[in-house]
């Protein structure tokens, strides 16, 4: 029956297809708005006025008295059975002060429990002439083991117990004194983590070999080294409902627009979700339009890229866990950028980044209208171009959509399946079973050859996308335009192109419009849009950003 369909679809009269250009968005417009607020208000972040009102801990009131049994049994009560966190019970040297460590094996660095905290307690102790005055006291004993004993940098003292035995659990070590009120909580976290490596979604030929790696702590370290200045604001918040998690907003003090870091610090702290496993979750709990299929945050493992977007005035935000900051406020031309635009001379980085927008391009339409051209506008194509393309066509039988579906559909399925694999096998897999199953299409006769062109050409577009995400966005939408191209030939092609643009003019990120500076329309900051301009003739920040300070060379 559907063959049947597209057989004459072709042979519907140029009055229909307009009839139908101007109906259908008549139709769909409507149902989107219906859909988008019944999804948007799904995704609001406000909390739900049904939901059940949070518990609170059992042990939010609970305080540590400074009486060592009762201490002890309290906090292996609250602990349980844990198998891997580590009570060591000692007696301070010269006194029957006794004292308990606790720790959680492998986010501890025993070298340093073993050299900096056992040591200095078991084999020092407390000087005989200062003892009598030092145990009669609680303040006078605390203060001297800060002081005098712990060689740590990082030392607290806390009195509540749902703090102390959450930062024990987190890496942190903690000490129980016999007669002090309250206990130490005593840095000396050793987590595992990978070395600093060249980004693996992001590779340059020319450029830092350096990447964020998993731990926040080493990812504001690289962001300090690579943006050596005193205005960069590093403000830590903390998400997560149940697994808590730091996070790190970062912006140029003196160069960010103030208002944008407070939109962004706002939607951060009203994030609630129980674990937010990747900075992914962070980005699509804070975006604009949870709709739209294009992303308003941009992701990246690298820190020139985090600096550069720092300096023009973006923030940034970095998560505990994850080697992937976010970048925000974003426009569609960053996604078609890369820091190795800037790194070569203006002519290359030029010629690179306008390539880089026609392969887009490509991606996006190029099954769309070979599949108008053949269904629909043979006569737009050259004469002889036509008559070879309908030689290899003979025998085929399937109309062009279900012959581009076939040969697509195909495409992603070893696209995904050579990510999948593991590295050895992945790309030889891609290689051989796309040469494989083309050619065996082919020699079947259930796709012609020039598809297998058009979809190879199509595929290799989309692989000079920098961001990865932002190519996944035109692979979905190519689909769309296929379907677009099958009903309504080019004029669903356009059709499909004009809804695609009139959603990008209306697309905001943070304010932000999606597509500047191309709308609202700005000639002097063309200078890094499509072509790269000198580096001598970009003297301004973008003016979308509205930056403290739009001039480049303070």
């Amino acid at each position: 029956m559907w063959s049947t369909v597209l057989y004459y679809i072709p042979k519907w009269t140029v009055f229909a297809q307009a009839f139908l250009l101007l109906i259908i968005p008549l139709l769909l417009i409507p149902m989107f708005k219906m859909i988008r607020k019944s999804l948007t208000s799904s995704f609001s972040l406000k909390p739900d006025k049904h939901s059940p009102p949070k518990t609170e801990s059992p042990l939010k009131n609970i305080r540590l008295t400074g009486k060592y049994d009762t201490d002890l049994t309290a906090i292996r009560n609250v602990i349980g059975n844990q198998a891997d966190v580590r009570f060591r019970e000692i007696t301070i040297r010269g006194t029957k002060v006794r004292a308990a460590l606790l720790f959680v094996e492998g986010l501890t660095d025993i070298n340093l429990v073993d050299m900096q905290l056992l040591k200095p307690l078991m084999h020092h102790g407390i000087p005989e002439e200062h003892r009598i005055a030092i145990l009669h006291s609680s303040s006078a004993l605390k203060d001297y083991l800060t002081e005098q004993v712990v060689t740590v940098s990082e030392v607290q003292v806390v009195t509540e117990m749902e703090w102390f035995v959450e930062s024990v659990l987190f890496g942190k070590t903690g000490l129980v004194v016999e007669g002090m009120q309250g206990a130490f909580l005593i840095g000396a976290a050793k987590g595992k983590s990978r070395s600093i490596e060249d980004p693996i979604s992001e590779a340059l030929l020319r450029g830092p070999r350096v990447g964020f790696t998993e731990r926040l702590g080493d990812n504001t370290g690289l962001l300090r080294l690579h943006g050596q200045n005193e205005s960069l604001v590093l403000t830590k918040f903390e998400v997560g409902n149940r697994v808590k998690k730091d996070l790190v907003l970062a912006y140029m003090r003196d160069i960010a627009d103030p208002k944008l870091v407070e939109e962004v610090s706002s939607r951060i702290q009203k994030i609630e979700i129980d674990d937010p496993m990747e900075s992914g979750y962070i980005e699509q709990l804070i975006e604009d339009n949870v709709l739209s299929p294009f992303q308003q945050v941009q992701n990246t493992e690298r820190p020139d890229r985090v600096i550069a977007g720092l300096l023009e005035g973006r923030a940034a935000i970095l998560l505990d866990g994850t080697p992937f900051a976010l970048i925000l406020p974003v426009t569609f031309s960053m996604l078609l950028q890369s820091p190795e635009d800037y790194y070569d001379r203006w002519l290359p980085g030029t010629f690179i980044r306008v390539l880089r927008f026609l392969a887009a391009m490509l991606a996006l339409l190029a099954p769309a209208l070979y599949i108008s051209f053949i269904s629909y506008h043979p006569g737009l194509i050259p004469t002889k171009l036509a008559l070879s393309i309908t030689e290899t066509r003979q025998g085929v039988p399937f109309p062009s959509i279900i012959e581009a579906l076939i040969m697509e559909v195909s495409i992603e399925i070893l696209r995904e399946a050579g990510i999948r694999l593991p590295k050895p096998i992945g790309p030889a897999m891609g290689i051989v079973g796309g040469l494989i199953i083309g050619d065996a299409a082919v020699n079947a006769g259930i796709v012609s050859p020039f598809l297998v062109i058009v979809v190879a050409v199509t595929a290799i577009s989309s692989f000079t996308i920098p961001v990865y995400s932002a190519g996944i966005t035109l692979r979905i939408l190519r689909f769309t335009g296929m379907f677009s191209a099958a009903v309504l030939g080019l004029f669903g092609v356009v059709l499909f192109f004009l809804l695609i643009c009139s959603h990008l003019v209306r697309l905001k990120s943070f304010g932000v419009p999606y597509v500047s500076p191309m709308t609202p329309y700005k000639l002097s900051e063309w200078k890094d849009f499509i072509i790269r301009a000198p580096l001598k003739m970009m003297k301004k920040r973008p003016s979308m950003l509205k930056p403290n300070d739009s001039d480049r060379r303070n």
